[in-house]
């Protein structure tokens, strides 16, 4: 089954020797599943010629802001809508799980709380999970017809499901402790000290977002095997 990932940001070049980019982080929280990957850099404005390109699809997350003007962001919200009505899988992930809500008529700002930054507790109903976050916007209305999944105190529309097509979620399952201590190193410079200080004290004990993550990686791998062959 082939995983097409739409890579909308690059991580920073100094983790990248140890942590490999986002399409690299994707390939390995999905592993043993078989899945085959190749990646678009639609960031770039490299993008499929068909929603049926691959069996599914995962947008990647990004340091840009959905509603800032970028010339990639026009052409992928088109090309989500057309995943859609092809009843393609897709998932999205951070910036992948907020512009798939704005390509669908929700609404994402900078949310007036601030950062979410490193392990956080999310409400999926049945269980507690444990994911890093990274990220100061958020999806603030939901579009017409999608569900919430998981949610925080932080983060009331943490994850969505959009009926049996799409699966969307703020935070990042694909982060382990050495790239979010590598953001907290190099990208952290606006997000608040005592926020930061929060993070770390959390990154000390991994076990909690490594199952965290493990249970992601299931769901989203179940997700999209499942929805690839209705």
């Amino acid at each position: 089954m082939l995983i097409g990932i739409l890579q909308t940001g690059d991580a920073p070049d100094v983790i990248q020797p140890a942590s490999g980019n986002y399409p690299d982080m994707f390939e390995r929280l999905l592993a043993g599943r078989g899945f085959d990957f190749r990646t678009w850099r639609v960031l770039d404005m490299q993008f499929p010629t068909s929603p049926h390109d691959a069996d599914g699809w995962i947008i990647t997350g990004s340091r840009f802001g959905v509603y800032e003007e970028h010339p990639f962001i026009p052409p992928l919200e088109t090309f989500i809508r057309a995943v859609k009505e092809a009843h393609v899988p897709m998932v999205g992930i951070c910036f992948g799980h907020q512009i798939i809500a704005q390509a669908l008529g929700g609404r994402v700002e900078k949310f007036s709380g601030g950062w979410s930054v490193g392990p956080q507790d999310y409400d999926f109903g049945d269980r507690t999970v444990t994911l890093n976050a990274w990220h100061q916007d958020q999806v603030v209305e939901r579009p017409v017809g999608a569900q919430v999944v998981a949610s925080s105190g932080f983060c009331d529309n943490a994850a969505l499901a959009y009926g049996d097509d799409i699966l969307t979620v703020q935070a990042h399952p694909e982060f382990d402790g050495t790239v979010t201590q590598g953001l907290i190193d190099h990208r952290s410079g606006s997000v608040p000290g005592d926020r930061v200080a929060a993070a770390l004290s959390r990154l000390a004990d991994s076990a909690d977002t490594k199952r965290g993550s493990a249970l992601l990686a299931d769901r989203i791998a179940d997700f999209l095997t499942q929805r690839a062959h209705v």
